[in-house]
Parts: structure tokens; C-alpha cells; sequence
């Protein structure tokens, strides 16, 4: 089912009556959801995520603007008739009753031609179990099951009635590390098993791109960027996209455009081609740091610390926006712990530049 938004727009009144005015949720957002796709909505606490995923399913009303599933316009129909699944981040489970009765419960509601029989309901329900593997939990109370558990019995709930719409509310954030790695990978298998088009709301970027088809990156309200994870990471449109996405996160330094050079400080690191001379933003992906005694990048190093198929090398330099950098280098590097100094050459396709006043992307010709 493909889901158009149409200059979607939700505004809150103010809390600060003194202030008053109105708060801006989510502003003008459009986007169109292709039919079977997973799309991550991505952005900091308070950026209008979970509140567009509310519109979407019914349970806020737009401020202005539309809502399309297919062709039809459902922007004013009631939740219940929208044909939505819905996964809270609380998992929101009846805890009297069984693992099949709350699978079952949205079931129970169904009326007239669609109405089922108990035996119908039950097959429905050991069928959705099965597709996130808790058939042989059906007779348990929640409170018997660990948090991934619960979390599957939220999901096999949401899918009984095979929804139109797939809605998950950052639905891994009550689970542990290794916890949510596993599931994040079930919800990537159930969506491509059905096939059921899926708006994952979260605001863990590494989540969002390792499971989605496209992220829309958010915030205070207004979408910053669509489009495909590696895309977006690699050719970020603005400063907040560049330092959002990526763990670790991208370096930054303050640094200076002269001649169509690119300089940290006095070393001069990288030509800037078709870049007027001005002070720029420079973000550096941990990544694109080559080890190399001729490098033009000199940092003072800090510490060395071996992670297995990589090194993380810890540094500093005065002209760094934060108090280390940090550079990912293969292990088959030597590197001098006991050394003051580390020289870096730097891959052009990991350095981006970014204008000091509104954090647009400098783009080299």
C-alpha cells in the first residue's frame, strides 16, 4: 500500500500561556511511501517523528494537509477503519491475559462479513506467531516472557489482521544491545516476508539505516533529507544530516578555503575546487583517515585503542571542534602509541565542507 503525505502540518497550542502562539509538531511535510517499502523516520527527541507516525495511523488529526493510502484520501477516517498495525514502544500488552489472547484481541473486534470464528481467530493468531517465532509461548502472560519476547507478541498483534500499513514507534528502545540487534533483524524479515509497507519511527541512526529501504531525516518538525541510508550518509545536504548519521560521529574542525585550497589551520590538506575563499565547517568521517609519515593533517595522539579488524586512534588538534578526534584505521596499520605526533592524508570522498553561518553543504566541482 503506497502512503502519500500531502504538506502534512500538526500544531500544538503552547503550554507557556504567556508566550502563547502555537508549537509547530511537524511543518509541510510531504513524502511519498512506495508500496512494500520500510522507511525509517529518523531524528532527535522532539523533531515531530512519533507525531507524524500518530497522523499516520489516525491518532492525531492533522493541523492541515493530507493523508493518502493508495488513492483513497483517509485523512479524516477514524484509526480503526484505516486498515493499520500499529507497535508502541511500550509494548502496551494485556498483562491478564495469555500470549494468544492478546494476539487474538484485535480479532474479537471484527463485525459483520469480516466477523471470525474462534477456530479462524486461533489459526490467524498461531500463523502470526509463527512468523516471529513465539508459537510455543501462546500460553504464557506476558509478565513470564523477557522484553524481546514481549516485543514479538506486540508485533505478531499488530500483524494478525495483515495490515495495510505497518506503524513501529521506536520499538527497540526498551531492549538491551545484543536484544535489539536480533530483533531489528526479525522486523527486517517479517516486512520483507509480507511484503507490508512499514514506517519505523526511531531515533538511532545506525538502526534506521541498517534495516531501511529510505530514511527521512527530521527535525524540529521539517525534513532535512530523504532518500537511500548510504546515500544520505555519503552526501549529507546540511551539517546536522553530516553530524546525525554516523557512529562514531564525524569529526569537525574549523578550517579555511584560500585559493581554491583547502587548510586546517596552516596545513594545507586537500584541494577545494570551484570553493570561494571563506572559513567552512570541515567534517572528516572517522573513515577517511589514511596513516602515512607524509600526511598534511598533523594531530597530537592521544591513544591507540585495537578493536579487532580495526584500530581506533584517538587524537587532538587545536583547530578540532571537540576535544578528540577520532580516526578508523585497519589493524594491519603500526602505529606508535608511544608517539607524540600522527600524520594523517585524508580521502576526498570522506571530507565534506559546510558554510559557517547556515551549515549548507559546500559542494567541490
Amino acid at each position: 500500500m503506497k502512503v502519500v503525505l500531502q504538506n502534512l502540518t500538526k500544531k500544538f497550542p503552547n503550554r507557556n500561556k504567556k508566550a502563547g502562539g502555537e508549537v509547530v509538531a511537524v511543518d509541510d511535510f510531504s513524502f511519498e511511501i512506495p508500496d512494500g517499502k520500510l522507511v525509517g523516520l529518523l531524528g532527535p527527541s522532539g523533531c515531530g517523528k512519533s507525531t507524524t507516525l500518530f497522523m499516520i495511523c489516525g491518532l492525531q488529526k492533522p493541523t492541515s494537509g493530507k493523508i493518502f493510502f493508495g488513492e483513497d484520501d483517509v485523512t479524516d477516517l477514524p484509526p480503526e477503519n484505516r486498515g493499520v498495525g500499529v507497535v508502541f514502544q511500550n509494548y502496551a500488552l494485556y498483562p491478564h491475559l495469555t500470549v494468544k489472547q492478546n494476539i487474538t484481541f484485535p480479532l474479537e473486534n471484527l463485525k459483520g462479513a469480516d466477523k471470525l470464528t474462534k477456530q479462524e481467530m486461533s489459526d490467524k493468531a498461531y500463523e502470526a506467531a509463527r512468523l516471529v517465532q513465539i508459537e510455543e509461548l501462546m500460553d504464557r502472560k506476558p509478565n513470564e516472557l523477557s522484553g524481546g519476547q514481549q516485543q514479538r507478541v506486540a508485533i505478531a498483534r499488530a500483524m494478525v489482521k495483515m495490515p495495510k500499513v505497518l506503524l513501529l514507534d521506536e520499538p527497540l528502545s526498551n531492549l538491551d544491545a545484543r536484544l535489539r540487534l536480533q530483533t531489528r533483524e526479525e522486523i527486517r524479515r517479517i516486512q520483507r516476508e509480507t511484503g507490508i509497507t512499514t514506517v519505523f519511527v526511531t531515533h538511532d541512526q545506525e538502526e534506521a539505516m541498517s534495516i531501511s529501504d529510505v530514511i527521512v531525516v527530521m527535525k524540529d518538525g521539517e525534513v532535512q533529507q530523504i532518500g537511500k541510508p548510504q546515500d544520505v550518509y555519503d552526501d549529507p545536504v546540511n551539517l546536522f544530516v553530516a553530524k546525525f548519521l554516523g557512529t562514531p560521529p564525524i569529526n569537525l574542525f574549523d578550517g579555511t578555503v584560500r585559493d581554491q585550497t583547502l587548510y586546517i589551520g596552516e596545513d594545507a590538506v586537500l584541494p577545494a575546487p570551484g570553493v570561494a575563499d571563506q572559513e567552512v565547517d570541515v567534517g572528516i568521517r572517522p573513515e577517511g583517515f589514511l596513516l602515512g609519515d607524509d600526511g598534511a593533517l598533523c594531530c597530537a595522539l592521544t591513544g591507540v585503542e585495537v578493536m579487532g579488524r580495526d584500530i581506533s586512534v584517538v587524537s587532538t588538534h587545536e583547530h578540532a571542534q571537540s576535544k578528540t578526534i577520532r580516526s578508523i584505521i585497519n589493524a594491519e596499520n603500526k602505529v606508535d602509541a608511544d608517539a607524540q605526533k600522527v600524520r594523517f592524508s585524508l580521502k576526498p570522498n570522506k571530507v565534506l565542507l559546510f558554510e559557517k553561518q547556515t551549515g549548507k553543504r559546500l559542494c567541490l566541482q
